[in-house]
């Protein structure tokens, strides 16, 4: 298979310019799928901090970014939503969202903000041991002591330090707990689940929400769906376009 992508195919949320060469780099195989922004893209065509592929590879070498805490030195390793990319050197920190467009945004965040991610739990496994291991959707898989954790729920998960990967928060899916939305037309809306309704077969089952800040009622399949509170957001700043 190609390493690389035509730009005119490349996913629209990446906002990248189409015409400028013909081949972007195309996201290799890991946490997130295939529209996810590999790394390089992030780097130079999103945030401008670098101006070609070769730049790329020399501040990824040095070991400068950090991705969910962690070095990333694979120019085309996927950048997904609730990411957390840290450049410490140069003391600059992101949480990567999606917007009412459905366009990738990186919303500048405080350091302290940087040691957690948001993650959504995909599945929950009994492994060796009787132990429970939680499926997170970003790729990583911890193991708990609590039979309160669930599909579809969201943890906030330390990424830096010694406790990296300790569970700090949890949030419920459950009627009148705060979600946000990230896909599909509504992408973007953070919003009061007032109510989930369960259909029977193959259709996806829907979520009915009203928006925090207009008050709007709106619904969504649940795949879109991502937990990030009960009474109110767990953070203040989205990066949502007013």
């Amino acid at each position: 298979m190609s390493n690389h992508m035509k730009r005119l195919n490349s996913p629209s949320g990446w906002r990248i310019a189409k015409k400028e060469n013909t081949f972007v780099a195309k996201t290799s195989p890991g946490p997130h799928n295939k529209n996810a922004m590999p790394m390089a893209v992030w780097l130079r065509d999103h945030m401008g901090l670098v101006l070609n592929t070769k730049e790329v590879k020399k501040v990824l070498k040095d070991r400068s970014v950090l991705l969910n805490g962690i070095v990333c030195t694979d120019s085309k390793l996927g950048v997904g939503v609730f990411d957390i990319v840290a450049i410490p050197k140069v003391g600059k920190y992101f949480r990567v969202l999606r917007n009412k467009k459905g366009d990738y945004v990186s919303v500048p965040i405080s350091e302290e903000d940087a040691t957690t991610r948001l993650c959504k739990i995909s599945d929950k496994t009994i492994v060796k041991g009787g132990k429970i291991q939680l499926n997170l959707r970003y790729g990583a898989n911890i193991e708990v002591d609590s039979q309160d954790y669930k599909p579809k729920d969201s943890i906030v998960l330390k990424i830096t330090g010694e406790d990296r990967l300790k569970i700090v928060d949890h949030f419920s899916y459950a009627e009148g707990n705060c979600a946000m939305v990230i896909g599909g037309r509504h992408s973007g809306k953070v919003g009061t689940i007032s109510n989930i309704e369960v259909t029977p077969g193959s259709i996806a089952n829907r979520v009915y929400l009203k928006d925090i800040k207009s008050g709007e009622d709106f619904d969504t399949v649940e795949d879109y769906v991502f937990m990030v509170g009960t009474s109110e957001p767990a953070v203040s700043e989205w990066g949502i376009e007013e």
